[in-house]
């Protein structure tokens, strides 16, 4: 059976799928076939149900849950894992509902962390997310909402952090920050969307295992060459709520579709979740 999938060129995706791609596990009668898209394009795509398993924003997620389901393996979920919003100069966090600030898409879970902070912001400028540093650089914006390896980089090219909001997050709520997920179609068969679940489970516990195996294939598709960059990234981010989120893991993205405002009905975890 082929499977087309769908996640993004970051390190900690590429860490998780590249065993299965390159069928270093059993696949048994399953192929993928990839492609790699940005996170707002991922999230964008999905609703015309393109891929059969994709990744997409946590956010994204709660407006699609009538043609996908979270899958336990794979997902971005944690501690101290957030998105930072940046900036060339300190800036008071009373003046940030008055800026403009550049996002990674609205679809995308820093979004919405950044809305639970700031609700009364709303000059946005919608950027790719790896444009983001030099937009604030460059004085295009006052302010960034940056992700994935930016966490990494921007105190190097002299930007400071105004706020993390996975730290807001988690003051507030007591709940680990639920970034990403991996999502298959709804309408395929159970045992099909469960050996899925398995094999990506799978993937990263070889990856992990085999931690060099995978070097070239990273760097081949980060954005970041910096070895130090890619191996924080995937440390923070592939963690073990990547190979299976328990129930820590689901009750924390539960509590995030509420807060979005599913109704309980949608909040059933045999319905969110395979």
């Amino acid at each position: 059976m082929d499977i087309s999938l769908a996640f993004s060129p970051c390190p900690n995706d590429t860490f998780i799928f590249e065993a299965l791609l390159h069928q270093k596990i059993e696949t048994s009668d399953f192929s993928f076939t990839e492609e790699y898209l940005d996170v707002q394009k991922l999230n964008t795509e999905a609703l015309s149900r393109r891929f059969d398993v994709t990744k997409l924003s946590f956010f994204a997620m709660s407006n699609l849950l009538e043609s996908y389901q979270i899958l336990s393996s794979g997902s971005a979920l944690g501690f101290g894992c957030g998105p930072l919003l940046i900036a060339n100069r300190n800036i008071p966090l009373d003046q940030v509902d008055k800026l403009r600030i550049a996002i990674p898409g609205k679809n995308t879970t820093a979004f919405f962390l950044l809305k639970q902070a700031f609700p009364n912001a709303e000059n946005w400028v919608d950027m790719l997310f790896s444009d983001i540093e030099n937009a604030v650089l460059d004085g295009d914006v006052d302010l960034g909402l940056i992700i994935h390896e930016n966490r990494f980089t921007y105190e190097g090219k002299g930007l400071k952090k105004i706020i993390d909001l996975g730290e807001y997050w988690e003051k507030t709520t007591g709940h680990p920050i639920p970034l990403g997920c991996i999502a298959v179609r709804r309408d395929f068969p159970y045992e099909i969307k469960n050996q899925i679940n398995q094999l990506i489970k799978n993937s990263i516990l070889y990856a992990r295992l085999h931690p060099f195996q995978n070097v070239d294939y990273i760097k081949k598709h980060s954005q970041e060459m910096d070895d130090n960059v890619i191996q924080s990234h995937i440390d923070l981010y592939v963690n073990d709520y990547s190979i299976d989120l328990g129930e820590n893991g689901k009750n924390a993205i539960l509590y995030m579709f509420s807060k979005i405002g599913l109704k309980k009905s949608q909040l059933e975890k045999t319905y969110v979740f395979v």
